[in-house]
């Protein structure tokens, strides 16, 4: 590793360790090689054992390219130790050894979104129709828990009956799942904070551990995650993040990018350097993107610039319609495939919501050129999967109901669903677990004959599974528990064919082969600790997902982040699409023209930007406007933009583009009245 492989502010950023030091690293400018550098650096030069550092980010993904990186530059013998991970799993990790103090038992399980939402329809003891509600209680109650609202504290706080009505689920939710032994996805963090501020022994444990932290990603941080790593950098403060104010886009899940000014209140000696040569776009892409940024509020001011040379003209994409832009692009992609020679896989359509992919998706079929979408079924997601990692969960922690309620007619054993409702009903009334309370004389007075015979078949199977994973390591339990079941031949009976049995039993293969690789490498290989981490990459895997495939890639502008194509799309570019109609209304602009920016620095050598003028919408014609943030771009390096360019100032551009959206809707409103 050699320092002068890097540029004089990224050298700056690895070697600032007497200080806190934030790093506002802008898209394209190296941020992971810094992280890694410094890594290196902290034990080569700084005296650090590897065990004391500490990286944190925000995907899988991210987590695993660096770990990768630190290898390359110090070998496996000197980066072995080095706790590279994401923000959830450092959080487990702390869980995993401090249950105790928490009121967690052994063997506690993580519960995904979908179980989330399973487990406050239940509680709400309503229907699929009411499904809206659910979905939005569970989004609250996740806010209440990211800002350190305990349930109490909601129900005093709520001034409308709808938070009122939330803050009681919340307090049911929260005592249900101390019941069930379970933690959700924010409790991962909540609850390592909770945990330091009351136990000062604990918070000084891990300070022990970790002497140095480093975060990735800081802008996308919430406030329990910031108090995180306030408390663990402490009166120490080793701490370094990194992170870019203007690629903040995810508020809408607690993400607070006002977190970068708190550093500079919370650790006043706070080092502040940036890194704006970017490495990824040509010189016109970058303009086009600084212009645009520079319409928001920065406390600290950065401007992005390249060497490799202005390239090739932004090109304005204007389309008759819907049907019009997504043939137009096919057909771009396909002409450039061939002059250029670049592979599928280096072209990307960039859209703001997942519903806009569909047209797009239509008219490469219709030119036959292959692509990919991000967020198709993740391997976590399918069926066979999830029933397996029932029983596993099930069987480290006889209290997960989640767990239980989903396997427990799989394969099929004829327990009906009222037998089902009894039975909660009755654990419900003894305020314990599903899984406790099956076994008890209580329960037979409920129960049919039949049903209690085939419950209690039931359980005798799962207690003899228990007993065996404690005969077994991981791998060869979970085959034992395949074979025990003789799921293989379940997923035959079910399949609508017998490819789709095969993909089954070869993912349940792919499982088995993954559990022993985690064996391996991991240095607690106990099932409860495997059943765990798998949990919790079940919940990350959808910023895990492969692009391997030479395929034009589709993807939301959220999806996007992080990534870098040769050729990029940035298509609907119009008002009401991007910036999204909701942030007019909740004045969340800036926060869009953020992901706009984002949209514009993926792409490395050519940008196209379109938008159809008509859209058809729930059978009606509209008339559509280019996105306001098209009149913000600098006209001298777009191309194909005649008919919207002018020799107007910016500022009267941009309100001439307001002037008429406005003129629009009051034309549209007049129509519809």
């Amino acid at each position: 590793m050699k320092l002068q492989d890097l540029n004089p502010p990224q050298q700056q950023a690895v070697t600032c360790i007497d200080k806190p030091c934030l790093v506002l690293a802008g898209a394209g400018s190296g941020k992971t090689r810094v992280i890694t550098y410094k890594i290196a650096h902290l034990i080569h030069q700084a005296g650090y054992a590897p065990d004391t550092i500490r990286a944190v980010t925000f995907t899988n993904k991210s987590a695993r390219e660096m770990k990768q990186r630190i290898v390359t530059l110090l070998g496996k013998k000197h980066s072995k130790g080095i706790g590279i991970s994401t923000f959830h799993t450092l959080g487990l990790r702390i869980l995993q050894e401090e249950y105790f103090e928490i009121g967690l038992r052994k063997g506690f399980s993580i519960l995904d979104s979908k179980d989330v939402e399973s487990c406050l329809t239940e509680l709400l003891h309503r229907g699929e129709g009411d499904q809206a509600f659910t979905k939005q209680a569970m989004y609250q109650i996740s806010r209440w828990k990211n800002e350190f609202i305990d349930p109490i504290s909601a129900i005093s706080m709520a001034d409308t009956p709808l938070l009122e009505s939330q803050s009681r689920l919340y307090q049911h939710y929260q005592k249900h799942m101390l019941a069930c032994n379970t933690l959700d996805f924010d409790d991962l963090i909540m609850m390592p904070v909770n945990l330091f501020r009351r136990n000062a022994e604990a918070l000084l444990k891990w300070r022990g551990k970790i002497h140095y932290l480093l975060v990735d990603e800081y802008q996308d941080t919430n406030t329990s995650q910031y108090e995180l790593i306030k408390l663990i950098a402490g009166l120490r403060q080793k701490l370094t993040v990194v992170g870019d104010d203007d690629q903040s886009i995810y508020a809408w899940r607690g993400a607070k990018p006002e977190n970068i000014n708190l550093l500079g209140q919370d650790f006043p000696t706070l080092e502040v350097i940036k890194l704006e040569q970017n490495y990824r776009s040509s010189g016109r892409i970058l303009n086009s993107a600084n212009k645009l940024i520079s319409i928001n509020e920065h406390l600290f001011e950065k401007k992005l610039w390249s060497a490799s040379g202005p390239g090739e003209f932004i090109r304005v994409m204007p389309c008759r319609n819907a049907d019009d832009e997504a043939s137009r692009v096919a057909q771009d992609i396909l002409t450039r495939h061939f002059q250029t020679n670049d592979e599928y896989k280096k072209f990307a359509i960039l859209y703001r919501s997942n519903f806009q992919s569909r047209v797009f998706e239509k008219s490469l079929r219709d030119h036959s050129i292959p692509y990919q979408i991000t967020g198709g079924t993740a391997f976590f997601e399918r069926s066979e999967i999830k029933d397996i990692m029932a029983y596993l969960r099930l069987v480290t922690n006889p209290d997960d109901d989640r767990a239980l309620l989903r396997i427990i007619n799989v394969p099929r054993r004829e327990i009906g669903a009222s037998t089902i409702k009894t039975i909660a009903g009755y654990a419900g009334t003894r305020h314990n677990s599903i899984g406790r309370t099956i076994k008890e004389l209580g329960l037979q007075q409920k129960l049919a004959k039949r049903a209690w015979i085939k419950i209690q078949t039931f359980a005798d199977l799962i207690d003899e599974l228990r007993y065996k994973s404690k005969e077994m390591d991981a791998l060869a339990f979970t085959q034992h528990l395949i074979t025990t079941l003789d799921y293989e031949h379940w997923l035959r009976d079910i399949g609508t064919s017998s490819k789709q049995a095969d993909n089954a039993i070869e993912n349940l293969t792919e499982l088995t082969s993954w559990i022993g690789n985690l064996q391996k490498q991991r240095d607690d290989s106990s099932i409860e600790s495997l059943v765990t981490h798998l949990s919790l990459m079940s919940i990350l895997e959808n910023d895990d997902e492969k692009n391997e495939q030479d395929a034009v890639q589709l993807m939301t502008l959220h999806a996007a982040k992080g990534l870098e194509f040769p050729n990029v799309y940035l298509v609907n570019f119009e008002e009401d699409s991007l910036p999204h109609h909701q942030s007019q209304e909740a004045d969340t602009i800036e926060e869009e023209r953020r992901l706009a920016y984002v949209g514009i620095t993926r792409a490395e050598k050519t940008l196209t930007l379109s938008y159809a003028k008509q859209r058809q919408r729930f059978g009606e014609t509209l008339q559509c406007e280019p996105s306001r943030f098209l009149y913000e771009l600098p006209e001298e390096e777009l191309e194909g933009a005649e008919h919207i360019a002018s020799k107007l100032s910016p500022d009267e551009k941009k309100q001439q583009g307001l002037g008429h959206l406005a003129d629009l809707k009051t034309m549209l409103n007049a129509a519809n009245s």
